[in-house]
């Protein structure tokens, strides 16, 4: 399914409005939390939300999906895409984080009964004692018109940690392993690459490592539809930011070049403004709206099997990023060059969280536009997404209470939603239907997927 330039452009919209004004300011933000809004207790004891706002719980781990199979545990980073029948329908392509030695959570079954039906050539790996890898991808369609999910099944077995990913515009997810592994340590097959799967897709599909995109801890993919570069994050406290340049647009399983970000003048860079002490080179080294012209390195041997990719990178002088996660494309009004926004989740001087901008150009740039003060005002940045009032929705993967944080253009930090379940996971995978109409999240922990709705206007006053 070719979603086109204009579905990303009218996304990419979205998050211009937002960032025009950090565009327009200089120097450090404000960091507040006096928006005036107010988070309203659910009843049942699920998702607290403000008033006006209302979720409905779509998908649960362990139920029986349409194919039959159990829908796996630890649903994590999802996107939506348009149904290509109806407009009041939705596509989810949702991964799960089922890492090596998580045991529960797989779609077939607590002893496997159900492996057998999985077609030969449909399973990319299994463990040591010969049961599956359980990570992969599962797909929704939910129609907003009904407020129904219409079916579910799985599309994708057999990885590893499939935490977040991407978008792409042609119409497929890309979904990233971040586990490592190598058969030494229990697999049948190296694991850490990035996997398509086709948002057309009606049933398991064959698992093809794009392994040209680079063995690491992969986390977030985020594509520029004008050039078809794919942008990736390294979930790592001493990780890369990566883009991969394709050698055909649209066709990333012919290969291409992996390159890593430099800043110019500051060459192999640690970008965390963690004090000394804990290993990095000062708060306050890099400051909120400073800008940072930058350049692109080629990497090679990126399917190593020493795991050294980054490390490698940095000895060449490539800049560190402090666990780059969620990541999102944009377009400021007036522009022909896209953004690339994207999390570090434990950067910052007491480790909170920063959010980046990268601008491509001749000469690129890169600026640091947001740094939680406290783990009250944001606590661990992970996904990310735009919503139609023009903030971005941010994702926790903090400790206790779990919150979907918003982040205006003035550095304004409210709560939108708080994980009021008992197991207080974190959330996972916000994305908003094509319409704008209804956000879909996860929360990790048991394994729930909502659907929320409400008047995204008023987070604008």
């Amino acid at each position: 399914m070719e979603i086109g330039r204009r579905d990303f452009i009218r996304k990419a919209q979205m998050v211009g409005l937002y960032f025009a004004a950090f565009s327009a300011s200089s120097g450090a933000l404000a960091y507040s939390r006096n928006k005036g809004i107010k988070l309203i207790p659910d009843p049942d004891g699920l998702l607290d939300l403000p008033e006006g706002f209302t979720y409905r719980k779509i998908a649960e781990t362990g139920t029986v999906m349409s194919d039959g199979f159990y829908r796996p545990g630890r649903p994590d980073g999802m996107a939506c895409f348009p149904h290509p029948e109806s407009a009041s329908k939705s596509i989810l392509m949702c991964n799960h984080e089922n890492w090596l030695n998580v045991e529960d959570g797989s779609p077939f079954g607590k002893n496997d009964e159900l492996l057998d039906r999985v077609g030969r050539g449909k399973l990319y790996d299994r463990k040591k004692d010969g049961r599956p890898f359980f990570g992969g991808v599962s797909k929704m369609i939910y129609d907003q018109s009904t407020g129904q999910l219409e079916s579910q099944y799985l599309v994708l077995t057999g990885t590893a940690a499939n935490c977040a990913g991407g978008a792409t515009p042609w119409g497929s997810w890309l979904t990233c392993e971040e586990e490592m592994l190598k058969p030494e340590e229990g697999p049948g097959k190296h694991h850490g690459f990035v996997f398509e799967t086709p948002s057309s897709a009606t049933g398991l599909i064959k698992p093809v490592p794009l392994t040209a995109m680079g063995r690491f801890a992969h986390e977030a993919a985020a594509v520029d539809p004008e050039t078809g570069i794919v942008y990736l994050t390294e979930d790592n406290r001493n990780g890369l930011f990566y883009r991969f340049i394709p050698r055909k647009r649209g066709q990333l399983e012919k290969g291409g070049k992996l390159q890593a970000l430099v800043i110019n003048d500051w060459k192999s860079a640690n970008t965390n403004n963690w004090p000394v002490d804990w290993g990095g080179g000062g708060p306050g080294r890099v400051k909120a709206g400073q800008e940072f012209e930058v350049s692109w390195i080629d990497l090679d041997d990126v399917e190593s099997p020493n795991a050294d990719l980054a490390a490698r990178g940095h000895a060449a002088g490539a800049a560190y990023f402090c666990r780059g996660e969620g990541m999102a494309y944009g377009l400021r009004p007036g522009s022909n060059t896209g953004e690339i926004f994207f999390n570090c989740t434990q950067g910052g001087a007491v480790r909170a969280g920063q959010v980046w901008r990268y601008t491509p150009g001749e000469t690129g740039k890169l600026t640091m536009i947001y740094e939680s003060p406290s783990s009250d005002e944001l606590d661990l940045c992970d996904n990310l997404a735009l919503a139609p009032s023009g903030d971005l929705i941010i994702c926790e993967d903090g400790l206790g209470s779990q919150y979907l944080r918003g982040l205006t253009p003035d550095g304004t930090v409210y709560d939108f939603a708080r994980n009021a379940h008992q197991d207080e996971a974190e959330f996972c995978g916000a994305c908003f239907s094509p319409d704008g109409s209804t956000m879909f999240v996860n929360v990790q922990q048991p394994g729930m997927t909502y659907a929320i709705t409400g008047p995204w206007d008023s987070l604008r006053s």
